[in-house]
């Protein structure tokens, strides 16, 4: 009979019973007993009652019955510690016992008791165990160390339990050696900083030779280390390659995508013209496609990876297009994803194959597999140039389908193509007008609004179309309200004799009748255009858009990196890194790809192919901007009072009923507009004015303390020229193959320069010069090419200026100011990172009314306020004031108190930050005092270092 027959009883009595059973002279008995003590302790029922008289039964030479006690003990030492405790004795014995298994069952079910007074005791047999003569034992101990770190850390430490454990890598048995890897892995996980795994050329050399002989998941372990180590060079990296590849054959496929993250890894080492290299990348192939001929649930986590691995070398499986063809059985998940991964793979050789896939799918009956494979074809389209006449004549056909989602996922695609090739295809409009009934999705109908808008000149009733979702504009939502209002001022931009009434409707509409910031906000920016300026208005409107890029949907460089080296781990199924989803201190280092050396040269730059991204070595920026991070809620941030340059134009024309919204001027300016608009800005001065709507707070008089300071302040002189730090070099010769450059900033006259001088230490001429910046907190972007307009000889120097922008991307850097920067030239790709002065970003409209930093100043919580030394500076007060207004920081009000002058400063970032500064100057003190409030506080300490510089040069 089998053992089901413990759980089937249901008597009442039957601890006593049992425990009378426990203390039977008979060891048949005995056995029997215990066995029904785990049955009931399995089903849920509490037997902890029984404790003393299991615990009894530990002393027998039974290995299946000392298998059940400690299993028993396992389950309730937590609930038992004390008499817990009774059973150390017998650990100790059974950790000497002849058998190897009863000592590794005694040392195994040791960690497994998560009971701190005991574990000082279990010490003493843990050490013996590492020391086993037999290799069961010592493999079993060494995952018992991690179980232990895990309850005392401290304990482990002064026990020199982790010197033991790294002497065990150098075990004679591969798996000793692995689970010695996995024990240090896993305690290195929850101590980040900590060196435990210190691998070196030899350490490596003995975990690739014990790689061959162990387990699954003893190789695992070790490959996983692998990836955690940088070789010296390209020849250590293509070495382990080497020893690594026969593991791509292995039947586990978490073995394989182990062994894919060790060379996806290593392979940035390798220099891309190494014969090597090339037979890497053939072999890299056929074990992924076979991952692909698993359960669908494998077949989806092989798929999330290769979209990784797709998207940093496509060349890997450009020629395997066909495995990603979707069946007629596959799951929705894995048909999407493989949808995906094939137009990343898509190119001119295979683009017939997967348009004529493509078609098919758009007939399927799953509507989110048919949407998603009609956008496929305009991200086609968008991709392969050649193609996109076969993907627009293939929309065309969807839409005569009449089907009403394929309909709407082509308009929506087509729009796309429209930004991509620009005059090519807009012979398709009028197909498109046709079904402009059907449309009911915001997305489509937003999409058919920009075309229409865009292209308002070649539709003769693009105004009655319009006019059609006018009427129920209170009922669109958000996206198509706005497209409505946009496109609706480009058609009167372009037909303003025809649609004077349509664009008053929809401003009034935009305005006053709805209650959507956005809208509203963009409706008033229009209106204003129109009526100060109709020339500025059209060249804001219609301007030339740039085109868009054919990979949208790409991972940021940085976060991709990371994922590559998180390939076979959940990291690789999310797409994202292990810091957004682990709790806790767990996983969240971030790893990040080797930079690329050449055999024995010191240079360090990462793959070309990752120019783009821009990500220097020396500073590993922040992954992922978080959502409530510095700069990304600030930058709409604007304590600035409403200026008005000349006088408040009227609202006379602006009656707030139903009057004429455009106050009546309209007329004249339709005369004027009638041909192309021309002319001076005056034109316009009909247009009545769009309401400005002013802060209360910022008008209302403000009283207290500090008001009457402003009506002491000083005479402010005149200004001196702003500082500029003087060059430093970013690039030594050294790592860039011979080109050195060094550089400072400048801010001259309202734009921010980047002063560079590059000089050639190499014995090749060096041309094709380009620049690139990552992204960074303020948004700094080059506004221009970078301007070495003849080669660089030779032990050549040249001077170059480069302006800047700051509507570049934003992502909060650490430190703030950090600039990472890559330069192109007809050698290489080369990466630094530079510090700019914040000093750069303060704007020269700076200046803030009295009253508004004194409304400001007490709005802002005290916690935001920062105070800071500035030591030996010998200015007065005047000489400070004058020398930090060259450098946009202007003196608001100067008071003087007992003999110590405080001068109240504002500064404006470029991104629309304020920050206040009060100064304390006092005579003969060589120390001065400043504290500053912003409600951005990790700006302070930027700001701070701006002052000090100034000062003190």
């Amino acid at each position: 009979m089998t053992d089901s027959k413990y759980f089937t009883t249901t008597k009442k009595g039957e601890i006593f019973e049992l425990k009378a059973e426990l203390n039977s002279d008979k060891k048949e008995k005995k056995k029997e007993a215990v066995k029904k003590v785990i049955a009931s302790m399995t089903v849920g029922k509490d037997v902890s009652a029984l404790f003393p008289d299991v615990v009894n039964c530990m002393q027998t030479d039974n290995l299946e019955l000392k298998k059940l006690v400690y299993l028993y003990l396992m389950n309730y030492a937590k609930s038992q510690p004390d008499m817990a405790i009774m059973a150390v004795n017998t650990f100790v014995k059974d950790c000497e016992d002849p058998n190897p298994l009863i000592r590794a069952l005694a040392v195994r079910t040791m960690g497994c008791i998560r009971v701190d007074k005991i574990t000082e005791y279990l010490c003493e047999p843990l050490r013996k165990c590492l020391k086993d003569e037999d290799p069961y034992v010592r493999k079993t101990a060494a995952v018992c160390v991690a179980k232990l770190h895990d309850i005392n850390a401290q304990l482990v430490e002064d026990q020199g339990f982790l010197d033991t454990l790294k002497d065990l890598i150098s075990d004679s048995n591969p798996m000793v050696v692995a689970n010695a890897v996995a024990a240090l892995s896993e305690i290195a996980e929850s101590h980040p900083n900590s060196n435990l795994l210190d691998l070196n050329p030899q350490s490596i050399n003995k975990l690739l030779t014990a790689l061959n002989e162990c387990t699954e998941w003893g190789q695992i372990f070790i490959l996983d280390c692998l990836a955690n180590y940088t070789p010296r060079d390209d020849r250590e990296s293509q070495s382990i390659c080497e020893r690594v590849t026969p593991r791509l054959s292995h039947a586990n496929s978490a073995v394989v995508l182990s062994a894919v993250k060790v060379l996806m890894k290593f392979m940035e080492m390798l220099p891309k013209d190494l014969d090597y290299y090339g037979t890497l990348l053939k072999k890299l192939a056929p074990p992924l496609v076979t991952l692909l001929s698993a359960e669908p649930e494998l077949q989806y986590v092989a798929l999330r990876n290769i979209n990784l691995i797709v998207q940093k070398r496509p060349e890997i499986l450009k020629h395997e297009m066909k495995v990603f063809f979707v069946k007629y059985n596959d799951p929705i998940y894995v048909k999407l994803e493989k949808l995906d991964i094939m137009i990343r793979l898509a190119s001119q050789a295979n683009i017939a194959q997967v348009l004529a896939e493509l078609k098919e799918y758009a007939t399927e009956v799953d509507v989110d597999f048919v949407r998603k494979a009609v956008r496929a074809i305009g991200r086609c389209a968008i991709k392969v140039e050649q193609s996109a006449e076969r993907c627009v004549s293939t929309l065309l056909d969807l839409i005569q389908t009449k089907v009403n989602y394929v309909v709407q996922e082509a308009i929506v695609v087509i729009k796309d193509i429209f930004r991509k090739y620009p005059n090519k295809y807009e012979s398709v409009i009028a197909t498109l007008c046709e079904n402009l009934d059907s449309l009911d999705e915001p997305e489509a109908r937003a999409a058919m609004i920009w075309i229409v808008g865009e292209y308002a000149e070649r539709i003769d009733n693009a105004d009655e179309l319009l006019e059609s979702f006018l009427e129920g504009f209170h009922d669109e939502s958000t996206q198509v309200q706005l497209q409505l209002l946009t496109a609706i001022v480009k058609l009167f931009l372009k037909k303003p004799t025809e649609t004077q009434e349509l664009v008053q409707q929809v401003l009034s509409l935009a305005t006053q009748d709805s209650d959507n910031p956005d809208l509203r906000d963009r409706g008033y920016i229009y209106w204003r255009l129109l009526s100060t300026d109709p020339v500025a208005a059209k060249e804001v409107v219609l301007a030339e858009k740039p085109l868009i890029s054919e990979e949208t949907d790409l991972i940021e460089p940085t976060l991709l990196e990371e994922l590559i080296c998180h390939i076979g781990t959940l990291a690789s199924v999310y797409h994202k890194p292990p810091s957004a989803f682990v709790e806790g201190s767990r996983g969240v280092m971030h790893k990040r790809l080797p930079a690329r050396t050449g055999s024995g040269e010191g240079t360090e730059c990462p793959d070309v192919g990752n120019a783009a991204g821009g990500s220097a070595p020396e500073a590993a920026p922040s992954i992922i901007p978080s959502q409530g991070d510095l700069l990304g809620d600030l930058l709409n941030l604007d304590l600035a009072p409403p200026t008005t340059t000349g006088p408040t134009p009227s609202t006379s024309g602006m009656q707030m009923g139903g009057m004429d919204l455009l106050g009546g001027g309209l007329e004249s300016l339709v005369g004027t507009l009638g041909g192309d608009i021309g002319g001076s800005p005056a034109m316009g001065a009909g247009f009545g004015a769009a309401p400005a709507v002013m802060p209360a707070s910022l008008n209302a008089p403000v009283g207290g303390g500090l008001g009457d300071l402003f009506d002491l302040g000083g005479g402010v002189g005149m200004p001196m020229g702003a500082y500029i730090p003087p060059k430093t070099v970013w690039l030594p010769a050294m790592k860039a193959k011979g080109l050195e450059i060094s550089g400072t900033f400048a801010r001259r006259a309202g734009v921010i320069q980047m002063e560079l001088v590059l000089t050639n230490k190499a014995m090749s001429v060096m041309t094709d010069f380009a620049i690139q910046f990552n992204r960074n907190s303020f948004g700094l972007a080059p506004a221009g090419p970078l301007q070495v307009l003849t080669p660089l000889g030779p032990n050549q120097t040249i001077e170059v200026s480069l302006p800047l922008s700051t509507v570049g991307p934003v992502m909060k850097m650490d430190p703030l100011n950090n600039l990472q920067v890559a330069v192109k030239n007809n050698i290489d790709v080369f990466y630094f990172s530079c510090q700019y002065p914040i000093s750069m970003l303060f704007v020269e409209d700076g200046k803030m009314e009295r009253q508004v930093f004194l409304a400001t100043w007490k709005d802002i919580p005290n916690d935001n306020e920062s105070q800071f030394q500035i030591q030996d500076c010998h200015l007065n007060s005047e000489a400070a004031s004058n020398k930090l207004q060259g450098s946009n920081i202007f003196t608001i009000a100067k008071r003087t108190v007992e003999g110590q002058d405080m001068l109240y400063m504002s500064i404006k970032l470029s991104n629309g930050i304020w920050v206040l500064a009060e100064l304390k100057v006092q005579a003969g003190n060589p120390n001065y005092t400043i504290s500053l409030k912003c409600r951005a506080p990790e700006v302070s300490q930027c700001v701070f270092q701006c002052y000090e510089a100034v000062l003190k040069n």
